[in-house]
């Protein structure tokens, strides 16, 4: 689904008046809104334009193209240069507060169930599998890709239909303090903490404080919502000790424990998917799980978890995870065709840690080369990782020994380490950038090889992986 197709509804999101009173602005002109965004480059017809100033840009000073583009009107919280006096606008004193005033209104009128999801791994994937299979039984919301943050989160929730029966957002953080004023103005009936691991150690103390931040997704959750929690996670009970302290006392577990409500009894993975036996709530289901990986089958039990809560179908859930496809980036695979055969890319270069390493290498060692083919791992540096990066990427070794796992390239500063731990026979070539490694991969690459491509977003995977794609172009 585009990000259009995704936001754009059938009636009128917001009217003139309607959008003065949310943020307390003044209107000129007596237009309606079909959409909203923050992006004048991709302006639908329609939409209410948001000018965010920002460290390198201010959307002010496109303003003008977004009223070219078709926007309906543009929410502005400074003068304007050569705009006309009737141009339809929307000013304010701040444009992002203007932009929390149109989502927190958003959400009063609303008459969806809403849920919110976050985590250390895995929250992406878990969002969209959600949001997947409630689209199945009634109309549903989600904010679109990674609109996580600050600014994403009101975003999607100025975007929301009044009309829609369910929502799902996403809640991410790098740092202290992110999480509960999303929550806040999410107003969750339930939510979602897929796991708690070392990631943005570079800016906690230790993960127990990863734990309390995440925790903090119950800030906005009434006292008869549901928290859906990792049963298998060692900081369920921390979390859960949140809940208890805010009153919350739908606490629902998920996993391989045997206290979990939502219990993985077994699973048989292949190179697409899995087929899993599962109680789900006391009521004991088989159901195939449309992507490979165990890390899916655990997070796809806490999206039946949150599907019972919010009051859906959980059995027609559970088939429909048959159709489950891996967000961009995040696991999705393609053959790549290029002069010395075909070989097959999985596309896992959106984000890192150790923890999501070591699930897909499990992935990896699952896929099955053709023609001889080998097993290559491209990885590059997981990021924000504090003073134990060094000691982390070396220890990514271990895992990797426990999977068929043939070659290991590597790129980065802190990936040498890794490069540096393995056995002479796995190395394949270590680099200091992606755009330097490029080459040694393309030239070491064969017919049938099965190649993942893994790091953080900073770590510039996308070189390696446009790289690959390239080559059916003719460019190897």
């Amino acid at each position: 689904m585009s990000a259009a197709a995704a936001r754009i509804p059938t009636a009128a999101l917001w009217t003139a008046h309607d959008a003065a009173a949310a943020t307390g602005g003044v209107a000129t002109g007596d237009w309606s809104a079909t959409g909203v965004s923050i992006d004048s480059r991709t302006i639908e017809p329609g939409d209410l334009f948001v000018a965010l100033p920002g460290e390198r840009f201010d959307g002010h000073d496109h303003v003008a193209a977004a009223l070219a583009r078709g926007a309906a009107a543009a929410l502005i919280s400074r003068d304007v240069a050569d705009l006309p006096a009737a141009a339809p606008v929307l000013r304010v004193a701040d444009s992002l507060e203007g932009l929390r005033g149109l989502a927190r209104t958003a959400r009063l009128r609303a008459r969806a169930r809403v849920c919110a999801v976050t985590g250390s791994v895995g929250k992406t994937g878990t969002k969209e599998a959600l949001a997947l299979v409630l689209r199945r039984q009634a109309p549903t919301a989600a904010n679109f890709g990674n609109l996580n943050n600050h600014i994403g989160v009101p975003l999607s929730l100025a975007r929301l239909d009044a009309e829609q029966a369910f929502a799902v957002f996403e809640l991410g953080m790098n740092h202290q303090g992110e999480i509960a004023p999303l929550s806040a103005l999410v107003r969750p009936d339930v939510a979602i903490i897929t796991t708690v691991e070392a990631a943005h150690l570079e800016f906690f103390d230790s993960e127990a404080g990863i734990a309390d931040e995440k925790a903090e997704i119950m800030a906005g959750l009434d006292r008869c919502g549901a928290i859906v929690l990792n049963r298998d996670n060692p900081h369920f009970d921390r979390l859960a000790a949140h809940a208890a302290r805010r009153g919350i006392r739908r606490v629902i577990g998920f996993g391989s424990h045997r206290d979990a409500a939502f219990r993985l009894i077994g699973c048989t993975a292949d190179d697409s998917g899995s087929d899993v036996d599962a109680v789900l709530g006391g009521r004991a289901l088989r159901f195939r799980i449309g992507t490979p990986g165990r890390h899916w089958v655990i997070n796809c039990l806490a999206v039946l978890a949150a599907v019972d809560a919010i009051g859906a179908d959980v059995g027609r859930a559970a088939r429909d995870l048959a159709d489950l496809t891996p967000p961009k980036g995040r696991g999705t695979r393609r053959a790549i065709r290029f002069a010395r055969g075909t070989a097959q890319l999985i596309d896992d270069s959106y984000n890192a840690n150790p923890s999501s390493m070591g699930a897909a290498f499990s992935v990896l060692g699952a896929a099955q080369p053709t023609s001889g083919g080998r097993r290559i791992a491209v990885l590059g540096d997981m990021l924000e990782l504090g003073p134990n990066a060094p000691a982390l990427h070396a220890g990514l070794a271990p895992a990797l020994a426990q999977q068929p796992i043939d070659l290991v390239f590597t790129a980065g500063a802190l990936m040498r380490h890794l490069h540096d731990a393995l056995p002479p026979t796995r190395r394949g070539a270590h680099a200091a950038s992606t755009a330097e490694l490029v080459a040694s991969l393309i030239g070491a690459l064969a017919d049938g090889d099965v190649v993942l491509v893994k790091g953080s977003l900073g770590s510039r995977m996308s070189v390696i992986v446009n790289a690959l794609v390239a080559l059916e172009s003719g460019e190897d």
